[in-house]
């Protein structure tokens, strides 16, 4: 909604160009005054660039890892900054045991994170991630029993067990995990370089080394304990017919470091992969559908941590000034178990203008 003071420059424009409503038939002086109006509506605004949703994977194994979120490709304007605060809360179960294994995921992961890009030079900028995480029973059991009772779907024995309690669990011959008792703390902190090698009005394309420290606890799951780099090609273009479609893809290979969580059972070798669409369906508004997908964390025969993991995200994005945007998304796990039963995510972000 316009400021008073956007309205007052727009009488100060009509009232400039002797639009008055009196029969006037200067149509000139009106078209003038209403492209002021506009303006100040905020209508024609500064370009920001498309941006694709955060998503991680906050399964208890997965999300020690520090495989990254998809992102705009194009590099922050040289010494501008952009930044972003993340909120996500996800809900896990899964019960499963195979021939000598067993793992059990009951709790629930929230997690803020602080982001900041600095345009180091021309097509070049930094990226800085620090999360917070909290591990424990949370209290979104109630609403997902709920919701399975409300459309006559499974719950694979969630309603069973005892809601909002905490119990990670996992044995095998090969070693295992436990928490029961709730933790949080500051997660694992990442810093990237992002190269764009090609970037013009309409694509953009870029290189992304990365590095996760081993900041957080891995005794809490509030990290791996250890450190692991990564690498990625990044790529947003627009849609090649007049649609309001903007897409991004990312693909990448993660190298993790040997965590004392999962300790002999771990693939070190990780992929991962997503694509966005982001249809920009009004002036401020966005929608967004997400794929996201990643090796599987564990050489297990059990799905939740031996199975390749694939997430749907759709969420909205509004950008309710020139240069802020706030953005509310849902995860679901596709492939189930790979993944939280259900991720609900907010933001709130800032991006400078391009010239």
């Amino acid at each position: 909604m316009a400021s008073c003071f956007d309205l007052l420059w727009w009488s100060r424009c009509v009232h400039r160009e002797g639009y008055i409503l009196r029969g006037s038939n200067d149509y000139s002086s009106l078209s003038r005054a209403l492209s002021c109006g506009l303006l100040a509506l905020g209508v024609s605004w500064p370009a920001v660039a498309s941006e694709p949703l955060y998503a991680k994977n906050l399964s208890p194994v997965t999300g020690l890892f520090g495989l990254p979120s998809q992102r705009d490709a194009r590099a922050t304007p040289r010494g501008a900054f952009a930044g972003a605060l993340h909120a996500s809360v996800a809900s896990h179960y899964v019960n499963d045991g195979k021939g000598d294994e067993f793992l059990n995921l009951d709790g629930e992961t929230q997690r803020f994170a602080l982001e900041i890009r600095y345009g180091l030079a021309d097509s070049w900028d930094v990226q800085l991630e620090v999360p917070w995480v909290d591990q424990s029973g949370g209290d979104l059991d109630r609403l997902i029993d709920d919701w399975h009772d409300l459309w006559g779907m499974s719950d694979g024995g969630r309603s069973d067990v005892p809601r909002d309690q905490l119990d990670y669990r996992y044995l095998s011959p090969q070693g295992g995990f436990s928490l029961q008792d709730s933790a949080s703390g500051i997660g694992d902190v990442s810093l990237s370089a992002n190269w764009a090698f090609h970037s013009d009005e309409k694509a953009a394309a870029s290189l992304v080394l990365g590095y996760k420290f081993g900041t957080g606890d891995d005794d809490e799951f509030t990290g791996s304990g250890a450190d692991d780099a990564f690498v990625a090609l990044r790529f947003s273009g627009d849609h090649l017919s007049q649609l309001p479609l903007a897409w991004h893809a990312q693909v990448g290979y993660l190298r993790a470091g040997e965590s004392d969580v999962v300790e002999d059972l771990q693939h070190r070798d990780l992929w991962f992969a997503g694509l966005t669409m982001d249809w920009r369906v009004a002036t401020r508004w966005s929608v967004l559908v997400q794929l996201d997908a990643n090796r599987a964390p564990l050489d297990s025969e059990i799905t939740g941590v031996g199975d390749d993991a694939v997430m749907l995200t759709v969420g909205t994005r509004w950008q309710f000034t020139p240069h802020w945007s706030a953005e509310i998304s849902v995860i679901e796990d596709i492939r189930v178990e790979t993944a939280p039963d259900v991720t609900f995510q907010a933001g709130l972000r800032y991006r400078p203008s391009r010239d």
